[in-house]
């Protein structure tokens, strides 16, 4: 009898320790399949974060447009070198208004031939107005004489209304396909009439110079503290150096003109 308790406690034992080794080896095989899916699930990637990567990179990229120094300041903006523009701006000006003297001054009439007396004078011709310098060659004779050869010969009756009409006070005469007019010497009246002419015009230019130059400095200026103060004091220098040498150059032009008219 008391070999059948033993055999009875004994088998149960082993029964109780084989139940609960497979619940253990349940639990462990139960906590390794969910590590493991654990695992799979953080090693899958995330559309959501590579949106976000691309997103940032792209900000990253906008944000990169502004270069910073290496301190992490405010973006370094250096002012563009408007020296050369300003300075040729105003050269530019004031060279135009020194070839419109030199245009101006051709017009008036001295006591000697110039080929390019005749040049403004303004032709019709077939319903259309050019000058006379695009339609014929006028050339020197002499001190006092000007001939004008027309390329049309048809175009003759026209040149000398033309110049008939022109302030210049000529009469030229037709001689075969050209013209011959003769230079009158001038009045006295006419000679002091003449260089008023001649300061008015050389008034005008030095006002053309004048304001151009005030527009170069107001530039200057208007450029404020991006320009530098001593390439501003160098700049303002140079632009009235420049206005002295071009008035200079009208007044020259405008005495040698005067002397002209009063010499015949």
């Amino acid at each position: 009898m008391a070999l059948y308790l033993r055999r009875a406690i004994r088998l149960r034992n082993t029964a109780l320790l084989l139940r609960s080794s497979k619940i253990q080896t349940c639990n462990v095989s139960h906590f390794i399949f969910s590590q493991n899916q654990k695992t799979c699930h953080s090693q899958k990637p995330s559309p959501l974060s590579s949106f976000d990567f691309l997103r940032d990179s792209r900000r990253g990229f906008a944000k990169g447009k502004k270069s910073k120094d290496d301190s992490g300041g405010n973006t370094i903006e250096l002012a563009p070198d408007i020296g050369p523009t300003v300075k040729a701006s105003a050269a530019s000006q004031m060279d135009a208004a020194i070839v419109a003297l030199s245009r101006e001054l051709a017009k008036l009439r001295t006591g000697r031939a110039s080929a390019g007396m005749l040049d403004h004078i303004i032709v019709e011709t077939g319903g259309v107005k050019m000058q006379l310098n695009h339609l014929a060659v006028v050339s020197v004779i002499d001190s006092k004489t000007l001939s004008i050869n027309p390329y049309d010969p048809n175009t003759i009756k026209e040149l000398e209304s033309a110049i008939v009409s022109s302030p210049l006070g000529l009469n030229p005469r037709v001689d075969g396909q050209r013209l011959i007019a003769a230079i009158p010497p001038l009045t006295k009246e006419h000679m002091q009439a003449m260089c008023k002419v001649v300061a008015k015009s050389s008034e005008d230019v030095k006002q053309s110079i004048r304001r151009a130059r005030q527009k170069a400095l107001d530039a200057i200026k208007k450029a404020g503290s991006s320009f530098p103060k001593d390439e501003a004091k160098r700049l303002e220098k140079e632009i009235d150096e420049l206005t002295k040498r071009l008035v200079k150059a009208a007044d020259d032009l405008c005495k040698a003109k005067e002397k002209e008219i009063t010499q015949g």
